[in-house]
């Protein structure tokens, strides 16, 4: 009785890890991408947020907040969280040594 009680939980512990690899770790990868990308966020990228905005990086604040300008004279705030991708970097300023 005990190894018919046991046989009937490998599924069931087979689904949890099949489920683990398949889409509990790929997605918790991508979150950790996602937050390494938005905090090397600086002045100058250029960015598109969630709601599809391009626009370029004019201020990074401390309560993670941006200011990005979507146009000449147009600048809006922008929680840095919703940055959905880096079109393009700024060179690290080069320090003299």
């Amino acid at each position: 009785m005990e190894g018919s009680a046991i046989a009937q939980f490998v599924p069931l512990i087979l689904i949890f890890a099949i489920m683990y690899f398949l889409l509990i770790r790929p997605q918790q990868k991508k979150v950790k991408e996602h937050q390494k990308m938005v905090e090397s966020l600086r002045r100058g990228d250029q960015v598109v947020t969630q709601g599809g905005l391009i626009g370029k990086v004019m201020k990074v604040k401390d309560n993670n907040e941006l200011e990005v300008e979507l146009s000449e004279g147009v600048k809006v705030r922008v929680v840095q969280s919703t940055i959905a991708q880096v079109l393009s970097k700024t060179e690290p300023a080069k320090t003299d040594s």
